[in-house]
């Protein structure tokens, strides 16, 4: 993000964000590709979508016996609050937190995704 000061542009980094790896499902990543390209948007603001429309829910229903085989490591950025509860959720719904960013794809909303220049933003 960028911040105003003194009439001068300066970049910053985005305080409220956090690293994060985990392992995802491969066919997953490639089709959240191609809907970030479709809605021009990040995979993770996609994630971030889902996560919080799960959270809102508070209801998840997954059989761990049939977690995805071609799990790969993806590593990016989160929300820092919106990580915290969803580690809590996890842990509460007995789950690992890449089963419940998985399950967060089937729950997208694009019409509140944050667009691409998000992270290029002014404040």
């Amino acid at each position: 993000m960028w911040q105003l000061v003194n009439g001068k542009l300066i970049q910053k980094t985005d305080e409220s964000r956090i690293k994060f790896r985990t392992n995802i499902s491969k066919a997953i990543l490639d089709h959240l590709d191609t809907l970030a390209k479709d809605y021009d948007t990040h995979v993770n603001y996609l994630l971030e979508s889902g996560l919080q429309t799960v959270l809102d829910q508070g209801v998840i229903t997954y059989d761990k016996k049939v977690r995805p085989q071609d799990r790969v490591q993806y590593k990016t950025t989160y929300d820092k609050v919106l990580l915290e509860k969803v580690k809590l959720f996890a842990k509460a719904h007995q789950l690992f937190i890449n089963d419940v960013i998985e399950y967060s794809v089937n729950h997208i909303d694009f019409e509140k995704i944050k667009s691409s220049g998000y992270k290029n933003r002014v404040e």
